[in-house]
């Protein structure tokens, strides 16, 4: 199945435009969350360069904010641009960790592939066995105990669009491929 970009749009913002007054929108190289202001009436949640994948990894981050870092640029997040140290690479990974297990579930849910992104092509990465173990334990810990609500409100439209199953099923996630 051919994933489309107006696909992903109108899903994100059918569920969640109205009463978080956010709009998922394709943006330009790179992806930003800007809160509603003077120049735009919403909140606009931009991903990079038309890629699927941005916008799923986009959406987590949106997911995972709590109301007030909702109201911050970027949810008040610091981003070190590529090319960290080994160390700050290791910083980085730990506020990946909620993100990207969401990011899996739902990509799974929506029957697209999902690789584990350590955002660091020019520099050390390191070994990036334990950040990927670290998400595949989130995705176990969502599935035993349930996603925040609007995490859940998503998986559960994207697997009515796509037609895929409608749970976390932990045999679909092989921490090796990804």
């Amino acid at each position: 199945m051919e994933h489309q970009l107006e696909d992903i749009i109108r899903i994100f913002n059918q569920c969640f435009e109205q009463e978080y007054n956010t709009r998922l929108v394709k943006g330009g190289e790179e992806p930003i969350y800007i809160p509603a202001n003077a120049y735009c009436p919403y909140n606009a949640i931009y991903f990079a360069r038309g890629f699927y994948s941005s916008a799923l990894h986009e959406i987590a981050h949106w997911l995972v904010a709590g109301k007030e870092r909702r109201k911050l640029e970027d949810f008040g997040y610091w981003y070190e641009p590529d090319g960290r140290s080994e160390q700050r690479q290791r910083e980085f990974e730990q506020v990946e960790v909620k993100p990207q297990a969401i990011e899996w579930i739902l990509a799974v849910a929506a029957g697209y592939r999902y690789f584990a992104s350590s955002d660091n092509l020019n520099g050390n990465a390191g070994d990036t066995q334990p950040f990927k173990q670290a998400v595949y334990q989130q995705v176990k810990t969502y599935a035993e105990k349930g996603l925040p609500k609007r995490a859940e409100t998503l998986r559960k439209a994207l697997c009515a669009f796509y037609g895929t199953e409608d749970k976390i099923d932990l045999a679909k996630f092989d921490v090796t491929r990804i």
